[in-house]
């Protein structure tokens, strides 16, 4: 089905849609289907299997959530599993669907839950116990808990894949098969949406699938890209994009901006050299721990910064309103890379510009990527932070330079959204920063208490350490063997100035042990020398 089997004037109620839903709808602003929701939802009320596929932008996760709101029955108990899963790539792109469905559903009081990694488990499993009628997950959580025992899919009617190009590349085609598998294949409707759909993938897809309808919200000689979004390609030097950037994010009008780059160590270095030349800038990727990346988009959304440096796990799904431009820090990889990430702008019938930069080296990709979506670029303009034609084509204020004036920094930044404590483990984790406890005055370091030394054997540098390890070890062992000279009292190892033994106290607990003495001996000489 394409665009044109479309009636002409098409609501939500004539789709059949409940009271309930229009009226959380009209909350959400949402008052006209977009195509490609008004082609599926006959289709998948009716419990019938879709691949449906659509441009970024233009209503994918209300054309598959509003079936599964309609079709759920509420009030399960603790006692029944989900009856709807859906299925994501990243934990960002599942925290917004859950949100959305969670928006659609309130009227009716459906509960929705979002199983993701990078935080406890602890509140999902409390969750799903006291029963749930959507999950929206990622793979390797969902199998985590599946093979726990805390969650199970038996009781899955309604199952949808959403960006199901990337659920399905070979990266994730084995969890998607696991999950599967854990469900019962008899009366279950499948669902895959995305913007992007080569054929192998839907040849792939119809391995899960049961006569699915092919649903494609426009016309086959349309262009790929949002055409609402102006697009520019420059060839840039690398030592000179950050430069460009400063001035772009001074342009005439910019709103909310997205910076994609292709790794975690740039896009981390784009963020805090943005953030030094005084933009409210924040950074997210896969070497932070979840609560810091939650933190950067709801900082992003509330307006608290305008600059989100990310690498491609934002480039999907994410839907931020008042995003007006979007930066290609690094040329993609692919074409379809190169959609996803510039329909961050230009939603919903908005316009928005999208900014490619392109490396002498990176011209052979990105001429396959200009021909592979039949655009106009062929030869990107060689540009630099001072070119006439960059500050003409982005509207850029004449004697802009690479930092933001102080006039200009309005934005509360970073630092004013809280890191939720998500009871985080693993590579990037951190909890938020608490507020030290203030020393005693007898944990206080003194000027007056010489630095204690500590041992140590270095194979560099010889003769002279290796002497002092030994001599210091001859000490202690001096200091331990030693006989008491009264009661309480034993001698430590080194001698005082006057070469008599030094002697120390060990009543009331609050004495060293031997080795203590003699390392606190040692430290003491060496201070005193000094």
């Amino acid at each position: 089905m394409t665009q044109d089997d479309l009636p002409e004037e098409v609501t939500f109620a004539s789709l059949g849609v409940r009271p309930e839903t229009l009226e959380a709808l009209h909350g959400m602003n949402i008052f006209t289907p977009f195509a490609i929701q008004a082609l599926s939802l006959p289709i998948a009320l009716n419990g019938s299997d879709i691949i449906g596929q659509a441009r970024t932008g233009t209503g994918k996760t209300l054309a598959f959530g509003i079936p599964l709101l309609e079709r759920v029955e509420v009030g399960a108990g603790p006692d029944l599993p989900p009856q709807a899963l859906v299925v994501v790539p990243t934990r960002e792109l599942c925290v917004q669907v859950a949100s959305d469905l969670t928006k659609a559903g309130v009227a009716r009081g459906v509960k929705v839950l979002a199983i993701y990694g990078g935080r406890s488990y602890e509140p999902q499993v409390e969750a799903l116990n006291k029963g749930v009628e959507v999950v929206v997950g990622t793979p390797g959580r969902l199998l985590d808990l599946c093979q726990q025992g805390k969650l199970s899919l038996t009781g899955i009617r309604m199952l949808v894949l959403d960006e199901a190009d990337e659920m399905l590349d070979l990266g994730f085609l084995p969890d998607v098969e696991r999950i599967l598998a854990r469900t019962v294949a008899e009366g279950r409707q499948t669902m895959l949406f995305s913007a992007t759909m080569p054929g192998p993938v839907v040849t792939l897809a119809r391995r899960f699938l049961v006569q699915p309808t092919h649903v494609r919200a426009e016309m086959p000689d349309e262009s790929r890209t949002v055409p609402t979004t102006s697009q520019f390609v420059f060839r840039a030097h690398a030592m000179d994009k950050l430069e460009v950037v400063a001035r772009i994010m001074q342009a005439e009008g910019r709103g909310l901006a997205m910076i994609f780059c292709r790794t975690k160590r740039t896009c981390q270095k784009v963020s805090d050299d943005l953030a030094d030349r005084g933009f409210a800038s924040g950074a997210v990727h896969g070497d932070l721990g979840q609560g810091q990346r939650e933190q950067a988009l709801r900082a992003f959304r509330a307006g608290k910064i305008d600059i989100l440096v990310a690498t491609d796990v934002a480039a999907r799904g994410i839907d931020v309103e008042g995003v007006t431009h979007v930066i290609n820090y690094q040329c993609p990889d692919e074409e379809k890379t190169y959609l996803h990430r510039i329909g961050r702008t230009g939603r919903a019938g908005a316009s928005g510009t999208a900014v490619t930069f392109v490396d002498w080296d990176e011209l052979h990709k990105w001429a396959l990527i200009n021909r592979a979506l039949d655009l106009p670029f062929a030869d990107p303009p060689e540009t630099y932070s001072t070119s006439p034609h960059l500050f003409e084509a982005m509207d850029i204020p004449a004697g802009t330079t690479g930092r933001l004036p102080r006039a200009s920094r309005t934005r509360t930044g970073l630092d004013s959204e809280q890191v939720e404590d998500l009871g985080e483990t693993g590579r990037g984790a951190r909890k938020p920063a608490t507020a030290a406890a203030p020393r005693r005055e007898s944990e206080r370091p003194s000027r007056d208490r010489p630095a204690r030394s500590r041992n140590r054997n270095r194979t560099r540098g010889g003769g002279a350490a290796i002497a002092a390890a030994t001599a210091d070890a001859t000490t202690a062992t001096a200091a331990t063997a030693a006989p008491a000279t009264g009661p309480g009292e034993s001698t430590a190892g080194g001698t005082g100035e006057d070469g008599a033994p030094r002697r120390r106290r060990r009543r009331g607990g609050r004495g060293r042990g031997g080795n203590g003495s003699a390392a606190e001996a040692s430290g003491s000489e060496a201070g005193s020398s000094d």
